[in-house]
């Protein structure tokens, strides 16, 4: 029975932290947080481990206490309970513990947050997200005398083949969108988040990127990020908006600066058209931008 409960953990256990090949969208049984793909991001991924190091030991130093008193100080083996009422070197520590755990994990929390808010000067791109019920709409900023601008919805199934996104692998169901959002690698990318001003509350997020924004009616809020990688990635608005709350899917494609500019120049014209070139060199046989892109090899 021992080594049957044993195996049942083991393979429960390894279930649980399958997500070997990694992605930047979602995995069943994912374990952890997705793979980094901005600085930001690879900041998170650190302060995640480190609060590990003081998590795991207080619960389990917790746990052992709790035993203790359990086995301990029950009542058959102690029928005469102590009077003991205070202790000051228990009272010190319980006091002085905490404040410096908390000192320890305010200081890089502090740093990371700084990193988060200070939007660098002279970005490099400029995008305006808002948000409505249900769908994302974005505009380029100084991209001409009539900036680009489209609205991007969660792709119907029925669409798929239409456009050239019938891989489930690379374009997953109730993520991928008709118009994915498209940028340039290794470059500053400012964006300015709001919300209709007839409509409610909404959130940018993207995991990849590490950030996460509300879209608030008749505020303006802004956010930053330099994507390191070529890729796909996705997210979703991540507040509760209403009854679609779950079907206003965010795609970002991150390409080469040489293909953003080929793509923005075409799309001011010719939307459907840009799109359509920039997935057949992204998707065809000379694959150059990798969605579900193995980062732990």
């Amino acid at each position: 029975m021992i080594k049957k409960a044993f195996a049942a953990l083991t393979a429960l256990v390894c279930l649980l932290f399958a997500s070997g090949t990694y992605a930047d969208q979602p995995t069943p049984w994912q374990a952890t947080l997705q793979p980094a793909a901005t600085p930001i991001m690879r900041e998170i991924h650190w302060f995640e481990q480190y609060t590990l190091w003081f998590i795991v030991p207080i619960t389990l130093f917790v746990l052992v206490l709790i035993l203790v008193v359990c086995f301990k100080f029950r009542a058959s083996a102690n029928p005469v309970p102590s009077r003991t009422s205070h202790n000051t070197l228990i009272e010190v520590i319980w006091t002085v513990g905490p404040v410096l755990v908390l000192l320890f994990l305010a200081v890089p929390s502090f740093n990371l947050l700084t990193a988060q808010l200070t939007l660098p000067e002279n970005p490099d791109v400029t995008i305006k997200a808002t948000a409505t019920q249900w769908q994302w709409n974005y505009e380029y900023e100084g991209s001409g005398e009539t900036p680009v601008a489209f609205d991007s919805y969660l792709l119907k199934e029925p669409d798929r083949a239409a456009a050239g996104k019938a891989d489930l692998a690379v374009y997953p169901r109730l993520l991928a969108v008709d118009n994915e959002l498209v940028l340039p690698v290794n470059k500053t990318v400012r964006v300015l988040v709001t919300a209709a001003p007839t409509d409610v509350i909404h959130a940018f997020a993207m995991p990849s990127f590490g950030i996460k924004i509300d879209a608030v009616p008749g505020r303006l809020n802004e956010t930053w990020f330099r994507a390191e990688r070529e890729g796909l990635f996705y997210g979703q608005c991540s507040e509760l908006c209403g009854k679609d709350h779950a079907f206003m899917p965010i795609a970002i494609r991150v390409v080469s600066e040489e293909k953003y500019k080929q793509w923005l120049t075409t799309a001011a014209s010719d939307l459907p058209g840009a799109y359509k070139t920039l997935i057949a060199t992204a998707d065809g046989p000379a694959k150059t931008v990798d969605v579900a892109e193995n980062v732990a090899k």
